[in-house]
Order: structure tokens, then C-alpha cells, then sequence
């Protein structure tokens, strides 16, 4: 299916097209790029237009880009604009105007992505469904989510996210959600921010998008709770809110069993029984909040509980994997992604809760853009109610440190300086029936130990 042809690219840009093409997909990176394709040449650690020659070789349709470069024909299939990034934005926005697709905005400061991807799970079951791929929510990345909506898109599921303020805004309005749902607010990005009430206000500013008549999904039991309802009565938001504080949307007993979460939710005074396919009561609180989205979209609750029983989280973001080993299996929780305090907090309580024939076992990388309460926050997490359920903790990084010298003798494992480091020792020491969570933030690599695990075993 024809994506973008070159008249509809150059008018959407007002930039100059050359030749008579037409693209199906939009791809930023040539080792992924597909056969016809339209590459974006954006300028990031390296210069796209670098990369053009070589993504034309491999098929793309055409290339977005601000000048011919080198070792490119005169008259090969181009879009010239002014300034790549802004022409991507320019296509952004006439893909989300020339679809009638009913749009959902996704933030939050831990849970975003695994709610995105229920959405479109649960949505895509009730209709042609386009969703952000990974976690592209930032300032490409929303934009490129939107050039690649098909235009006969009946639902779109759109991540934004944010490392400094301000910036949360503009994709909100690039996006024009007629659905904005805040996940949480947590202690995140504070290098960036005075306080969490900060992030809270930058969070809020999804709403700024919102269409007409639009629809705030917003978490009722947060310290910041306040102050996300400020900011919807302050923008006219309708609003919706979800939690166990909540009379909307309101979370009961929630029950982990095995590799099942089940909770009794009451959503819109009529009562529901949620099935998740994964432990956690961080995924039944974001589903709930998903579900109001739903409803506010004007899809059906009933269903989207049903296709809810059928998601299961993606790699890096609590997916379990199975590793044989000599006497049985290991079991190994990938939230290898990203990490800040609520998050490992979440996913030790899983750790926790999951059966386990051997050792449960946590393997904990750094969390950054803590700011100066780093250290603290770090060490902090040793005193969390799960990790007395906890059998041995792993540490990565300079900041675990401060959780390696705060854990007692009994729990603490072993520090290591790199996450290469930590893979070796992890393949040695690890025996059957053992679980082990791996997590920290992106920068950390804590993938590498899920990697070294999975090629050890083959993971299933």
C-alpha cells in the first residue's frame, strides 16, 4: 500500500521532489531500512545524509534530505526541504490531518511503552490500529509515528516522553490526541527539574493537545494528583481518573498467581475482572488506566478486557524468558530498558511474588538523571518491603554502589563495574530453578546479561 507518492510528500513539506516516486514505509536507520521505504536523513551522532547512498542501494523509494549528497545521482528520487527535522514534522502533521483515526496520547514517568503496547493490543482488536514501534516518543520520533500512519487508521496510539521541560507540549500538539492519558509521576529526570511537582506540571502538558471535547486519563492516587487536576481544569480537560482512590475507574483486589495478574476493577460503576498474562500491580494499574482510554475512545470495554488477557509484555520491559541449564531452567525477567526508583521498586515486588524452585536473584544497573539525590536514591532501594523476599542482589554501576554498601551482608552479592562484567559472572553462577531479574537504565546495557544468558541457554 502506497504510504506517501512524491506529490503528496512535497506538498505536505513544501519542499521539491525529484522524480515521479512513491514510498510505503518511513525508516531512519539503513540497517532496518525495507524496500521502499522513504529515508529520513536526520542529523543525530552522525549525518543521515551520510547514509543516503547506501539506503538507496538497499531499495528505498526516496530520501528526505536538505541537499543532494555525495556519491548521490542529480536526479535520484529525493524530497529537498529546507531543514530535515522540520520536514519530517511538516509530514507528521498532514499524516495525523488526513486520517479521521480516534488518536490516544500515552506519558508518564515509568509505564508508558507496556501501556502503549496494551493499547494497541487491545485496539487492534476493534479496528485498523497504528502505534508508535518501541519507545519513539521524542522529537522525532512522534513525528515519525505519524508519517507512518497509514490514512485509513482507525485508531492511533501515540507515545510522548520527555528528558527536560518544555517538550512534552509540541508533540502534544503535533499528535492531537482525542484521548491524553498520564501513567504515573514519579522521581525521574530530576537533573531537569526542581521537583516531582515539576514533572508532574510537564507531564500534565499532554493535555495541551488534546482535540476539542477531549479526554484527560489521569492517575488519582499520586502525591502529584493535585496537581495533574490543576492543569486539566486549568486547560478544560474532561477528565477520567483511575487508581484505587478513584470512583471512575477504581482498582480493587489485585492477585499474582503463578505468571498471572488478576484484578477486580469496577470501571464506570460496573464491576470487571482483568487477566494479564504477566505478574505486576504496576501492569493491572496501567491497564485500568487503559481501559478508561478505551472507553473514552468509544471502543468496547468488554473486548479490550478480552484481548488484554492476550498481551504479554515486550523485550526489555518485563518479558520472561527460559534458559535450559544442566538440571532444569532458569528464569530470567528482562526490564532491562530503562530503571528509576518506582520502576525497580515495582519490579522487585514481582521478583518477589514470582515462584521460584531455586534463589531469586536481582541484577540492578544505575539509574540516571537522578540529580544530586542520586546516591541516595540509589541506596535507598535497600530498604524496600520486597527486598526481603529477595535472595541476592547484583550490582552494576558507580551509583549501585551506594545500594551494594547499604544491603546486609546476607543479601548483597556482587558489585561490578560494567554490565560485560556482570554478564561473565552471571553465566557461572546462576544454577537451576534460580530467577533472576535483570534491570537499570538503558545506558547500563543490562541487555547484554539477558543476551549472554539467552545464548548460553538459548532461551526460549
Amino acid at each position: 500500500m502506497t504510504l506517501w507518492t512524491a506529490k503528496e510528500a512535497e506538498a505536505a513539506t513544501g519542499g521539491r521532489a525529484q522524480g515521479d516516486w512513491s514510498v510505503n514505509g518511513i525508516s531512519i536507520d539503513t540497517r532496518t531500512i525495507a524496500q521502499g521505504d522513504l529515508f529520513v536523513a536526520l542529523k543525530a551522532a552522525r549525518d543521515g545524509h551520510d547514509f543516503v547512498a547506501q539506503a538507496l542501494e538497499k531499495g528505498a523509494g526516496a530520501a528526505l534530505v536538505s541537499r543532494i549528497p555525495e556519491g548521490v545521482a542529480d536526479d535520484a528520487p529525493l524530497l529537498i526541504v529546507d531543514d530535515v527535522q522540520t520536514g519530517l514534522e511538516a509530514l507528521g502533521a498532514a499524516g495525523r490531518a488526513r486520517t479521521d483515526a480516534k488518536v490516544v496520547a500515552v506519558t508518564g514517568s515509568v509505564g508508558k511503552t507496556s501501556t502503549k503496547e496494551m493499547l494497541a493490543c487491545m485496539l487492534g482488536d476493534q479496528g485498523r490500529t497504528h502505534a508508535a514501534v518501541a519507545s519513539y516518543n521524542n522529537h522525532w520520533g512522534v513525528p515519525l509515528t505519524l508519517a507512518r500512519m497509514p490514512q485509513d487508521t482507525e485508531f492511533a496510539v501515540i507515545e510522548v516522553g520527555m528528558n527536560h521541560p518544555g517538550e512534552i507540549a509540541p508533540l502534544a500538539r503535533q499528535a492531537r490526541p482525542h484521548v491524553a492519558m498520564v501513567t504515573t509521576v514519579a522521581a525521574v529526570h530530576l537533573e531537569a527539574f526542581e521537583d516531582v511537582a515539576g514533572i508532574a506540571r510537564e507531564k500534565a502538558a499532554i493535555m495541551e493537545g488534546l482535540e476539542p471535547g477531549g479526554v484527560a486519563v489521569l492517575n488519582a492516587d499520586l502525591a502529584e494528583t493535585p496537581v495533574l487536576a490543576e492543569e486539566a481544569d486549568r486547560m478544560g480537560a474532561i477528565t477520567r481518573w483511575f487508581g484505587t482512590t478513584s470512583q471512575d475507574y477504581h482498582l480493587g483486589a489485585v492477585t499474582l498467581t503463578g505468571e498471572e495478574t488478576r484484578a477486580e476493577a469496577t470501571c464506570a460503576g460496573v464491576s470487571k475482572t482483568l487477566s494479564i498474562q504477566s505478574l505486576g500491580t504496576h501492569f493491572a494499574m496501567n491497564a485500568l488506566g487503559a481501559l478508561a482510554a478505551v472507553e473514552a475512545l468509544g471502543a468496547d470495554i468488554d473486548l479490550a478486557i478480552q484481548s488484554l488477557s492476550r498481551w504479554s509484555p515486550v523485550k526489555g520491559r518485563g518479558a520472561r524468558l527460559s534458559v535450559a541449564v544442566d538440571g532444569g531452567t532458569i528464569t530470567v525477567l528482562d526490564d532491562s530498558y530503562n530503571a528509576n526508583p518506582t520502576s525497580v521498586a515495582a519490579a522487585l515486588a514481582v521478583l518477589a511474588a514470582s515462584p521460584a524452585q531455586g534463589r531469586r536473584i536481582a541484577c540492578l544497573g544505575d539509574m540516571g538523571e537522578l540529580g544530586e539525590d542520586a546516591a541516595a536514591l540509589h541506596a535507598g532501594l535497600a530498604t524496600g518491603d520486597a527486598m526481603t523476599h529477595v535472595d541476592a542482589v547484583y550490582s552494576v554501576g558507580p551509583l549501585m554502589q551506594n545500594l551494594h554498601a547499604a544491603l546486609p551482608q546476607g543479601h548483597a552479592g556482587k558489585w561490578f563495574e560494567t554490565s560485560t562484567d556482570a554478564a561473565e559472572a552471571l553465566t557461572h553462577e546462576l544454577a537451576a530453578g534460580d530467577i533472576l531479574l535483570v534491570k537499570g537504565s538503558n545506558y547500563m546495557q543490562l541487555v547484554r546479561v539477558v543476551d549472554a544468558l539467552r545464548e548460553m541457554g538459548q532461551g526460549s
